[in-house]
């Protein structure tokens, strides 16, 4: 029996093994799907992205939310699986161009356990007035 599925159903549903993928580029969204079980290696990924944002020749950074909303990067085949693992029920890709300084890059992919304070904690020194 053949099952047509409508775009507003997800593919999740379709295949068990099948993690959907939303990646952004600029102002850009894609989807497809990858195997849960045997995502292959990152550079068929990385190829794969480039592919599908029609970006060739081109020096992207590959990064996905994690479980936790934190930017984690995707640059090998550990963390790639990693990513493919833990996606529930998507896997979020976030595409940025590379530049060639790395000290004006954005450092999005850079996880950090706690953000810095907004203000200082420590309480202010009380102020005297002098009234006459």
């Amino acid at each position: 029996m053949n099952r047509s599925f409508n775009r507003s159903q997800p593919l999740r549903n379709a295949d068990c093994n099948a993690v959907e993928v939303k990646s952004k580029y600029g102002a850009e969204f894609r989807r497809f799907a990858v195997d849960r079980v045997k995502p292959g290696k990152f550079e068929e990924f990385y190829k794969l992205i480039l592919h599908v944002h029609r970006i060739a020749n081109m020096e992207v950074m590959i990064g996905y939310a994690d479980i936790h909303g934190d930017l984690l990067p995707i640059n090998n085949d550990d963390n790639f699986c990693k990513a493919v693992s833990t996606a529930h029920p998507l896997l979020r890709i976030i595409i940025q161009r590379q530049d060639s300084d790395q000290e004006t890059r954005l450092e999005i992919f850079k996880r950090t356990e706690q953000p810095p304070p907004v203000c200082d904690p420590r309480p202010a020194e009380p102020t005297w007035l002098a009234v006459h």
